[in-house]
C-alpha cells in the first residue's frame, strides 16, 4: 500500500519548479543506456523515495530519456497494495468492475468529484495565427533561429570543467523564435559557441514557431499552495491518535472499493512536528459518502476525512496509464504527466502547446479528468 500525502505533492511541484528553472544542456539518455534499450515510462523522485516520513505516491510519466528531479517537503497518497485489479503505481490502480457512473468508460468527470479540468483547458487552446506567450529557457545556435525549450528533466551527469556538451533541445520540445534578440537578454551565457538564457516572448503562433513581437524578462512560475484538508476539524480539533491505515483489513477494503474510492491520502493539518495529529483522507468518486464512511469505519480507526473526489483509484490508474502512452506519442510535444495527486484529480499533462491535435489525442482519455499545463499560452 502506498499512502499519498502533502509532502509527496510538494515534492512533485517543487520538482516541476526545479525543472522550469533549469537551463542546463540535454544530457545523455542515461535511462535508455541503463535499461538496455527498454524505455521506462514512470520514475519515482529519488528525494521522495529517500524520505522516511513519506511513501511516494504520484509517479510522473516523463518523455523518454528525461529523468525527473525534485526537492521539497510535506503529504502522502495511498494507492493500495497490488491485489487483483489494483496494481500499485504512482498512477493508482486498475479499473474495477464497480467503476461505473459518469467519467468511467466515456471519460466524463464524475458527478461526485471536484475540480474537473475540461472547462479550464478550453481557454488554453492555441491555433495558428493566435497571439501567444512563452517564458523560459532559450537556446541560440549560431546560424539558426533561437529556440524556446520545454523544461525537460535532465539527468545529473558530472563533466570536467570545459568538457560540458553544448546546450541543445530535442526538436520535439523546441519552438523556433523568429525575431528573438538574445543580445537583449540579461545573463546570457555561452557554452561551446551556443548561447543560453531565460526570457519571455510574445508573438504569433505558427504551429511550431513564434513570430516574436515582444520580449521581456522571464516570468518565474509561481509556487502552488498545497491543497487543504477538505474536511472541517471535529469539535475540539484533530487529536494525535494512532491509525491502522496500513492494516490488512483497511488494505483489503480499499482494494475491494478501488472503483469507488481514492487514497488514502495523509494530511498534517497542524504541521509535521513530533506528536502532531495525522488525518487520513479517503475520497469517494462514485456513490454516497455517508454510506461509504459507515462501511469504512468498520475496519478503520484514527482521524478520518471522507470527501468527494473526481477520480477513484481505478479511474486514476486508467487515466494515468493512458497519459503515459501519450508522453511517448510523436508530434504532440507532451513531455510529462502525473496522476490524481492529493486531491483525487484531475490528472495533469505538461506539453509545449495545447492544440487541436493534442486535444484530439487526449479526448478518448476524458478531457474532464485532465488538467493541461502548456508552456505556450494564448494572450487574450
Amino acid at each position: 500500500m502506498k499512502p499519498v500525502d502533502e509532502m509527496d505533492e510538494m515534492l512533485r511541484r517543487a520538482g516541476a519548479r526545479w525543472r522550469a528553472d533549469q537551463r542546463g544542456p540535454a544530457e545523455p539518455d542515461v535511462a535508455f543506456v541503463v535499461s538496455g534499450g527498454r524505455r521506462r515510462r514512470r520514475w519515482v523522485s529519488a528525494l521522495a523515495a529517500a524520505s522516511v516520513a513519506v511513501v511516494a505516491a504520484g509517479v510522473l510519466a516523463v518523455a523518454p530519456g528525461d529523468v525527473p528531479a525534485a526537492n521539497g517537503v510535506a503529504a502522502s497518497v495511498d494507492r493500495g497494495d497490488a491485489g487483483p485489479g489494483n496494481r500499485s503505481s504512482m498512477a493508482g490502480t486498475d479499473r474495477g468492475p464497480d467503476a461505473d457512473g459518469p467519467g468511467s468508460a466515456a471519460g466524463e468527470p464524475s458527478a461526485g468529484g471536484p475540480g474537473a479540468g475540461g472547462v479550464a483547458n478550453e481557454g488554453l487552446l492555441v491555433g495558428v495565427g493566435d497571439l501567444v506567450r512563452v517564458s523560459g529557457r532559450v537556446i541560440g545556435v549560431p546560424g539558426k533561429a533561437p529556440v524556446y525549450c520545454a523544461p525537460l528533466a535532465v539527468p545529473v551527469v558530472g563533466y570536467a570543467k570545459g568538457q560540458e556538451p553544448a546546450p541543445s533541445c530535442p526538436a520535439e520540445y523546441a519552438v523556433a523564435l523568429y525575431g528573438a534578440d538574445l543580445d537583449r537578454i540579461a545573463g546570457v551565457t555561452t557554452v561551446k559557441g551556443v548561447r543560453i538564457g531565460d526570457a519571455t516572448f510574445t508573438g504569433i503562433w505558427r504551429g511550431r514557431s513564434i513570430d516574436v513581437r515582444e520580449q521581456s524578462a522571464m516570468v518565474a512560475p509561481k509556487p502552488e499552495a498545497l491543497p487543504e484538508l477538505p474536511c472541517a476539524a471535529p469539535e475540539g480539533g484533530w487529536r494525535p491518535e494512532p491509525s491502522n491505515v496500513s492494516s490488512p483489513a483497511v488494505n483489503a477494503f480499499l482494494a475491494a472499493h478501488a472503483g469507488q474510492a481514492y487514497g488514502p491520502v495523509t494530511y498534517y493539518p497542524y504541521g509535521t512536528s513530533r506528536g502532531a495529529p495525522v488525518v487520513t483522507m479517503v475520497g469517494v468518486a462514485h456513490g454516497d459518502l455517508a454510506t461509504f464512511r459507515d462501511a469504512f469505519e468498520k475496519v478503520y480507526s484514527g482521524n478520518l476525512c471522507v470527501a468527494p473526489v473526481l477520480m477513484s483509484r481505478a479511474d486514476d490508474e486508467r487515466v494515468s496509464n493512458a497519459l503515459a502512452s501519450t508522453v511517448n506519442a510523436k508530434g504532440l510535444g507532451i513531455y510529462a504527466s502525473a496522476g490524481a495527486g492529493m486531491t483525487g484529480g484531475p490528472a495533469s499533462v505538461s506539453m509545449i502547446a495545447y492544440t487541436e491535435q493534442v486535444k484530439s489525442a487526449l479526448t478518448p482519455i476524458g478531457l474532464g479528468l485532465i488538467r493541461v499545463e502548456p508552456q505556450v499560452v494564448p494572450v487574450r
